[in-house]
């Protein structure tokens, strides 16, 4: 993205939050590159506040998706547990990877990846059992990353595939906004009707909730017109407020997973009870090899390109990529992005991956690790302000996310060249499955595959670099595994 901050007249001392302003000073300026990257630490800071609070639903709703399962035992695990798991686990490897990978992408328990470890591995083994499979997973993408295969699959992926992946991430995160907040709803199968979403919970625009969202959207909007600097974090905060009164006031029963109602204790112990409780291979035993393998290739590859669209829309929205769109040092990023998966699973929290969210921080103008320390720091006090954390309700932070969604779309769509179809059908067919998905794997998957096939059809099938052939037929693959009876 870029800046939004008018430059100043050249006979005024450069303000304070003016990037680019001088080289760089201090230590912390060195390590992290703040200058360098045309940051400032005002604005890490901003930024590292507005991914938190963009995704510290995480904190509440892991819990509740992995809490919800049993295991083929019967066994449930402990919300309280769960909770502590998942903002340790979210902690840790964001701060990780701002120190290692010094990018602004913070990292949490994947959402899509936890319902597959709740709903297919945890049935059918124990809930160590399922996290162990996790473990596997992460060593696998750790090996990838250490062979260089992981790094040519990326730099295998056309320019104009990665603009339509950033675009693509953008309608996800937009739609993920809008859901989350009740703006739009799923209408039920009960219904029998094809269209798979209505606007709000009945086909109308009711509630303060939603009220709180619309204004929150507005407000975010109208100040990134005006360039306000904090535009994003001043929404979520102002919101919040707004919130707070209007819930005291006309006494709502629910605003989804979080109210916004300041707590009796702000203070929780943690529980560190979940941590460790892995098995690395009894999951084989109870399903057998061939199945167990099949459930950590399905991790894996959720993880893999889920990860892979993320860390290439947001390096590519915060302009860490070159004029080739290749971001150096990406190995250290994909190696921390394989670390925190088998973080996630020893830990009980699932897989652990990085986060469209972080856009949120960008949209504040965090280019460097430095704002991953601050959202890891707070992740890390949220272990035991667990209370205040989740009191931002999601009407209040999402409409960050529509405004992100667009400044993405804006700045990515005009880079596609749209007058080969070889390459506008496999984009738009991967910015549009995305959303229609809910899942960054299968607009990925989908639109590599009809790129190759599109490619093939025109003879000039010789300009698909190899390893793009070779993930199109994995995928390729991964769609056909139900039908040839392999799930």
């Amino acid at each position: 993205m870029r800046s939004r901050m008018s430059t100043s007249a050249p006979a005024k001392a450069p303000s304070p939050d003016q990037p680019g302003s001088g080289p760089a000073t201090g230590a912390l300026d060195r390590f992290f590159k703040i200058s360098e990257r045309g940051s400032t630490l005002a604005r890490e800071v901003r930024g590292g506040f507005a991914t938190f609070f963009a995704m510290a639903y995480i904190i509440v709703l892991n819990p509740i998706i992995l809490g919800s399962a049993k295991d083929m035992y019967g066994h449930q695990l402990d919300n309280g547990q769960l909770v502590t798991a998942t903002a340790l686990t979210a902690a840790f490897t964001t701060l990780l990877m701002g120190v290692i990978g010094n990018v602004p992408i913070a990292l949490a328990a994947g959402l899509g990846v936890n319902s597959v470890v709740a709903l297919q591995l945890a049935p059918r083994m124990s809930w160590p059992d399922a996290m162990g499979m996790v473990v596997l997973a992460g060593f696998v993408v750790m090996l990838l990353v250490a062979t260089g295969l992981r790094e040519r699959v990326m730099n295998a992926v056309p320019y104009g595939l990665r603009k339509a992946i950033a675009i693509g991430i953008g309608l996800f995160i937009m739609l993920i906004g809008l859901v989350d907040a009740g703006f739009v709803s799923r209408i039920p199968d009960a219904a029998r009707t094809t269209v798979p979403l209505q606007l709000g919970a009945d086909g109308h625009l009711t509630g303060w909730p939603v009220l709180v969202f619309v204004l929150g959207a507005l407000l975010t909007l109208a100040l990134i017109v005006r360039r306000v600097p904090g535009a994003i974090l001043l929404s979520i905060v102002v919101m919040t407020v707004v919130a707070m009164i209007i819930n005291a006031v006309a006494d709502i029963p629910s605003w989804g997973l979080t109210n916004p109602v300041w707590p009796g204790n702000p203070v929780a112990t943690p529980d560190f009870g979940l941590i460790g409780e892995v098995s690395l291979f009894g999951g084989f035993g109870k399903v057998g090899v061939l199945t167990g393998v099949l459930f950590v290739f399905t991790v894996l590859l959720s993880c893999f390109f889920d990860a892979m669209g993320t860390i290439m829309g947001v390096s590519d929205e915060a302009k860490l990529t070159d004029g080739e769109g290749q971001m150096p040092g990406i190995n250290k990023v994909l190696f921390v992005d394989g670390v925190a998966v088998a973080a996630g699973g020893a830990s009980s929290a699932s897989a652990t991956t990085c986060f469209v969210e972080s856009t949120a921080g960008v949209g504040e103008g965090a280019r460097t690790g430095f704002a991953n320390v601050v959202t890891g720091a707070l992740f890390a006090v949220a272990l035991f302000l667990t209370p205040v954390a989740t009191m931002v309700p999601s009407q209040a932070a999402t409409p960050a996310l529509v405004a992100v969604g667009f400044l993405i779309l804006a700045g990515s769509v005009k880079e596609i060249d749209w007058a080969d179809y070889t390459i506008a059908v496999p984009a738009f067919v991967t910015m549009l499955m995305m959303p229609f998905t809910y899942s960054i794997t299968n607009g990925i998957g989908m639109g590599f595959i009809t790129f190759a096939v599109l490619r093939l059809a025109v003879g000039r099938g010789r300009e698909v670099p190899p390893a793009m052939y070779v993930v199109a037929a994995v995928f390729a693959f991964y769609y056909l595994m139900p039908a040839l009876g392999l799930t």
